[in-house]
């Protein structure tokens, strides 16, 4: 159904409506603030964050199908975005636009994603690139907020450079301004450390407009946000000049931002699913997230995806519908008409601190890259290079590093199957990998090799190379070679092609070549390349056990 919420409503228990309402109530209070902080990161004015919490919350409730999700700006969306902002150099109302521009971009390249039904897009990134994309961006985005703390200022076309600018400035830096960062920093992290379920945003957000009031910070150096409107924004588009100066800027964004937001997305959704024992629409969930972009987005908002702080607050607060989503939209709509005013006497290193809080504890994993360290080195380094390209270059070129990388990583895996030699176990008779069994009993003159993954172009030329040093550097070399294909379950022409080079190799060294546990659809390919007959069919056989047997 296009709009699921037209079937879940009329039959809406209303059981449910106080731990939906309250669900709402709690998620607002947790990202008010936040989503000021989040408009920061990207360069925008702190009330379009805002418009943007407002639309993602309302559109997905609409057209999604996930009854515990919050949608709406996120620390890593915002981080791209910003990244997108300083590569264009615009700033105040064009900002926005630009980011509005992406942000329909964004929406638009999800509804293809749904048309087509091309979830597996997200693939493009490897968690490992996305857990060190997220942690560079993170700290690209804390040593951009460093000049507010201090009150000086820092510049630089990368992190490294502005980080050094920054430290170099410090002789000019403002004593009133550093000791209200300073106190903004302890309260929000301290709060997590000694009273953890206390919304920290929430509370220095209200102590720092309590401070400029209490003590007029704005005379004494300090600076403040400035003027936020009240009210709610009308439907614009972006200004087509803007866009078309910087189309690239906005396309490459936009496809960061999908890869991003999509993976951020599907995963929650289902987990929250499993939990409560109903079932998502993945497709579905695609088009509620294209709409909730194209929603943010034309209320000169900024993307949006799932928040899984804020979906977490959701379902622990009593969340079992969409209602809670639609109540924390209602709420934002509210605070813009209300209480927007209020956030003009902010405090710049208050909103520094909030930013810092959101990206630090919202996109730098520790316990993830301990995992990777531990499970698996090359991954690590992978995520390391991925913090590091981030901070060379920045977020929004760190997109297009992260994508390269992952893309390599493919290629090596792809190029680079395991070939293991395999020995038989005494105990079962079974044929395993020798380097992990080395007392199972191997044949003189005859070498086993599985090949795990298909047998085609990228693969073939390998299967070439470790034939070749098994024939040409073992002692005494083998006078039979078993080829496993049990883990083969595709071969292209060129497969087949340098299979029938391997035949003529093995010829050339007087060696026999017996493929073993060949898959019907794999066979049919090889007999119609005449590789069946260039073998032999006598030399074909259903199993390893019966190769050896065969080979004497």
């Amino acid at each position: 159904m296009l709009l699921p919420i037209r079937d879940w409503l009329p039959h809406y228990d209303r059981r449910l409506l106080r731990g939906d309402v309250t669900a709402g109530i709690a998620v607002t209070a947790l990202i008010v603030p936040k989503n000021l902080g989040y408009a920061g990161i990207a360069g925008i004015p702190v009330e379009n964050g805002l418009y943007a919490a407002a639309a993602g919350a309302i559109v997905y409730a609409l057209f999604g199908t996930c009854r515990q999700i919050s949608t709406g700006p996120s620390s890593g969306l915002a981080a791209i975005a910003g990244g997108a902002v300083l590569a264009t150099g615009v700033t105040g109302g064009q900002a926005a636009e630009l980011v509005a521009a992406m942000t329909l971009v964004t929406g638009a390249l999800f509804l293809v994603m749904w048309a087509l039904k091309l979830g597996r897009i997200a693939n493009f990134l490897s968690k490992a690139v996305v857990t060190g994309f997220l942690a560079g961006a993170a700290v690209d985005v804390v040593i951009g907020e460093l000049p507010k703390l201090t009150g000086s200022d820092a510049e630089g076309d990368s992190a490294w450079r502005e980080l050094s600018s920054w430290v170099e400035g410090l002789d000019q830096r403002d004593s009133t301004t550093v000791v209200v960062g300073l106190a903004a920093l302890a309260v929000v992290f301290g709060l997590r450390i000694v009273a953890p379920k206390v919304p920290g945003a929430l509370v220095l957000l209200v102590g720092g407009l309590v401070a400029s009031g209490l003590f007029d910070l704005g005379s004494h150096g300090v600076a403040l946000v400035g003027d936020v409107p009240s009210g709610l924004p009308a439907p614009a588009l972006p200004n087509g000049d803007l866009i078309a100066d910087h189309l690239a800027t906005i396309g490459t964004a936009a496809f960061g931002l999908l890869l991003v937001g999509f993976s951020q997305t599907a995963g929650d959704a289902r987990a929250f699913a499993t939990r409560h024992g109903y079932r998502v629409d993945v497709n579905q969930d695609t088009l509620a997230q294209g709409m909730a972009n194209i929603g943010a987005g034309a209320f000169q908002g900024m993307p949006v995806s799932t928040s899984l702080s804020a979906s977490s607050l959701n379902e622990s607060a009593g969340a079992r519908t969409q209602l809670a989503s639609l109540t924390t939209g209602g709420l934002v709509l509210l605070t813009l008409l209300v209480l927007a005013p209020v956030f003009s006497d902010l405090p710049k290193p208050v909103l520094a601190a909030l930013i810092i809080d959101a990206v630090v504890m919202g996109m730098i994993d520790i316990p993830e890259l301990r995992r990777l360290h531990r499970v698996k080195r090359f991954d690590f380094l992978i995520a390391c290079a991925a913090i590091v390209g981030v901070l060379s270059v920045g977020v929004l070129a760190g997109v297009v590093v992260g994508v390269a990388l992952s893309l390599a990583w493919l290629v090596y895996v792809a190029t680079a199957p395991a070939m293991p030699l395999l020995g038989r176990d005494p105990g079962t008779g079974g044929f395993r990998e020798v380097d992990g069994h080395p007392s199972d009993e191997t044949f003189p003159r005859l070498a086993i090799v599985r090949l795990d993954g298909g047998l085609f172009f990228a693969t073939a030329d390998a299967l070439h190379d470790r034939l070749r040093e098994i024939v040409e550097h073992s002692d005494p070399p083998p006078r039979t070679v078993v080829l496993d294909f049990e883990g083969v379950d595709f071969v292209d022409s060129q497969g087949t092609a340098k299979l029938a080079e391997l035949r003529t190799l093995a010829d050339a060294h007087g060696v026999t070549i017996r493929l073993a546990a060949v898959k019907a659809a794999v066979r049919a390919v090889l007999e119609a390349d005449g590789v069946v007959e260039r073998i032999g069919a006598g030399h074909i056989h259903s199993d390893v056990r019966a190769a050896v047997s065969a080979a004497g």
